[in-house]
């Protein structure tokens, strides 16, 4: 499609760097050596005119599509609002597919299972992210009718779907991400919980379990509970329901994975249960959609409908813009609904379904901005009071006009069966209003905090070109240090070091009080937050619950059970370093009891005649020809040379050679070797016969591990074991939101 002709008197966006950064890496339109050739003005432009040209498919309408345009285009650069970012990269092009969520179903066939993954497929292709329910499949072991064979289970065909994944990049800007969920009553709900653990590699997965209020009540009075095979109805074993708890509970403290919904929720505020029941969510969990819905999403930057700082804390409405944020919210909702007239869906059964009920998911960001600026702790009833009030407000405000354009355009279709036809609530055009989604880059391009999130640090140092390191602060935690005569460059340096003000005594009391971080933050409040905000949430709430290193089993217990008391769909906890390998911890606590000192490790000097083989290893960069020499049949070095690449690629295997053969001549165990390179993920992963190769380490790993481990499965990098990385700049991802995220560069893995 062409560009869109600029309207003279159109003004520019005001970005500020890291924003001008991410929109030129992800979002602007490039040609066919990657430069792009769309300005941002160019970009806002494309995406509003397109947006509001589709006023004209309705003769009723109110609005006129030039007009319509402008105003589209002047509420994405003021950054009040923001549509997800399909929409930002895709409307006006010859993609088309502007949706961010989809769910698919995976039915009990061999035929059924292998078009989900296509679907799949097509979907991460058009930039959507997929989720699923293996619910449905019977269990391992099962006996299969039509060929008298034996079922693999749910576990064995989710390996496929993210292999399958792996292969396909999110229209060249993302890799897919994906959501499974299996109920708590399949057979093989042991084997989900721990997948992770015992596989490694489901890398492309969030996942979580499907729970119910039959089961909770079983855990609440210590009960056994039914695991019931989907295929036929028989029950084929009884589990003690508190034990299971535990055992969920224990993945969830030990690497934050698998997470929980509350299925019997979900479906109590299905407004369409004649359709269907939910059985999924997309990948971060807060939008649940029938088969074949999707989903297009957008925020609302609050931290723009601030009027000034509020001394009384009774009155914290009264610095509030409500006339502001009604007419944010009535704009954004016909944005929305437009979106699902504009989109061009991989698929003929989602473009039905989705305009059967025409769900939309507005939400908010800049939350913690917007407490920042009225004087209030994230941590207080008054801030969980005033997320309900003002929640309930873009809801009903929603709604309301959702309702204006059923008066225009006509109801969704499937409205007269649907639970606001039933009850004669009056014509609305959507199923549903509000999601509060993940916002990922669109918060780095509003310049805002992230969704509901509190703030995950108020500064940070960004490495910049040139090896240079600016350090970036919250321009409110700034202007309060200036207001109070506290600010220096110094204490800049010294709170980007932590990223918080928490133990610093010399900050002023006050300001440490309300410029809060994640961390700073106590479990039991993050969890109130998110429950205030899902009342008024028509779908869910994409909200991490952030733990200390130090937090028991017993602190999420708690969590997750006061988050089935209080109402919330769902909920991700993160344990603050719960991925880091305990390995490369310091301190005298992490040390191993082993006798021996520092001094004691010799490197072992190597004979003049050695013997050995040489392995080759298809790899993404090129075959790596990988060669270990023995003594008394242990790996003695390894020399590691690859073909058809360049230097540096060449240099980086031999120095990962050089230092696996110094760990080797140390005496360290091949095993603990495996465990440090297993898994390291590259950008050209290539799938072999045995295993997926990720990298030049992965590969070295799987020769170590296939020789000599003897059939010992060693967690690897993508384990539990590993902390995160960035895939982009290599800094630390931070799990916020319910997605991998990284705070320097902007990636995100959702």
């Amino acid at each position: 499609m062409s560009v869109p002709k600029l309207p003279a008197n159109l003004p520019d966006p005001e970005l500020n760097d890291n924003a001008k950064t991410v929109l030129e890496r992800r979002y602007l339109r490039k040609d066919a050596e990657g430069v792009p050739y769309e300005t941002p003005r160019e970009l806002f432009w494309r995406v509003a005119s397109h947006i509001a040209a589709k006023e004209s498919n309705y003769k009723d309408s109110t609005q006129k599509p030039a007009a319509l345009a402008r105003q589209f285009y002047d509420l994405m650069t003021s950054w009040r609002f923001l549509p997800n970012s399909p929409t930002l990269m895709n409307a006006g092009t010859d993609m088309g597919q502007l949706a961010a969520c989809f769910v698919l179903p995976v039915g009990d066939s061999m035929e059924e299972i292998f078009d989900s993954v296509k679907h799949a497929a097509l979907i991460h292709k058009s930039g959507g992210g997929t989720g699923f329910s293996f619910s449905r499949l019977r269990p391992k072991d099962a006996r299969v009718g039509s060929t008298g064979g034996i079922a693999s289970g749910p576990i064995s065909f989710l390996k496929i779907f993210n292999t399958a994944t792996e292969q396909v990049k999110q229209g060249g800007t993302r890799r897919g991400a994906n959501m499974a969920i299996l109920r708590v009553d399949h057979p093989d709900i042991m084997h989900f919980i721990t997948a992770k653990e015992r596989e490694g590699e489901l890398n492309n997965f969030n996942l979580s379990v499907g729970l119910t209020e039959r089961f909770m009540r079983a855990v609440e009075k210590d009960e056994d509970y039914d695991l019931i095979a989907p295929h036929n109805g028989k029950v084929i074993e009884t589990m003690s329901a508190r034990n299971v708890y535990n055992i969920l509970v224990h993945k969830a403290w030990e690497s934050g994975d698998p997470g929980i919904v509350f299925l019997d929720r979900i479906n109590r505020d299905n407004p369409t249960p004649a359709l269907g029941e939910i059985e999924s969510t997309n990948p971060c969990g807060e939008q649940p959609l029938l088969p074949y819905e999707a989903c297009n999403l957008g925020s609302i930057n609050l931290g723009k409908f601030c009027l000034h700082k509020v001394k009384d804390r009774a009155k914290l409405c009264d610095g509030i813009d409500w006339d502001g944020l009604k007419e944010t919210v009535h704009l954004s909702v016909r944005f929305l609904d437009n979106v699902i007239d504009a989109s061009k869906y991989p698929l003929d059964q989602i473009d039905e379904m989705v305009k059967m009920n025409r769900k939309i998911g507005l939400g908010v960001m800049g939350w913690a901005d917007l407490l920042y600026q009225l004087g209030v702790p994230y941590r207080s009833q008054e801030a969980v009071d005033l997320a309900e009030k003002l929640m309930a407000f873009v809801r009903d405000e929603a709604r309301s006009a959702s309702k204006q354009m059923a008066s225009e355009r006509g109801p969704f279709p499937s409205y007269a069966e649907s639970t606001f036809g039933k009850k004669n609530l009056g014509p609305y055009r959507n199923a549903t209003t509000t999601t509060i989604a993940p916002t990922g880059t669109l918060s780095i391009i509003a310049g805002c905090s992230s969704g509901v999130e509190p703030l995950f640090a108020l500064s940070f140092v960004r490495n910049v070109m040139d090896n240079d390191k600016l350090v970036e602060t919250n321009p409110f935690f700034e202007q309060a240090l200036i207001d109070a005569d506290a600010y220096s460059p110094k204490l800049m340096e010294e709170v980007a070091k932590s990223g918080s003000i928490r133990n610093m005594d010399y900050v002023p009391d006050e300001i440490k009080n309300i410029f809060v971080t994640a961390k700073d933050i106590e479990p039991i409040w993050h969890l109130k937050m998110q429950a205030a905000f899902q009342k008024a949430t028509d779908n869910a709430v994409s909200k991490t619950v952030n733990l200390p290193n130090d937090a028991t089993q017993q602190d999420i217990w708690d969590i997750y059970w006061k988050a089935y008391e209080t109402g919330c769909k769902g909920v991700t906890v993160y344990r603050d370093g719960c991925r880091q390998n305990q390995v490369l911890c310091t301190g005298d606590g992490d040390k191993k009891k082993t006798g021996k000192s520092e001094k004691d490790s010799v490197v072992r000097d190597r004979p003049d005649v050695i013997y050995g083989f040489t392995q080759k290893v298809s790899t993404g960069l090129g075959d790596l020809y990988l060669t270990i020499n023995e003594m008394a049949g242990r790996p003695f070095e390894v020399f590691a040379t690859i073909g058809k690449s360049g230097a540096s690629i060449t240099a980086k295997a031999e120095a990962i050679g050089r230092l696996v053969s110094l760990a080797l001549r140390s005496g360290v165990d091949v095993r603990e070797i495996v465990g440090q390179l297993k898994g390291i993920g590259g950008e050209h992963p290539k799938f072999q016969k045995k295993f997926l190769c990720k990298s030049i380490p992965d590969a070295i790993a799987w020769v170590l591990e296939t020789r000599y481990m003897k059939g010992e499965h060693v967690a690897g990098a993508t384990s539990s074991l590993a902390k995160p990385i960035c895939p982009d700049c290599g800094e630390n991802l931070v799990l916020e939101e319910g997605c991998e995220k990284c705070h320097k560069c902007g990636w995100t893995k959702c």
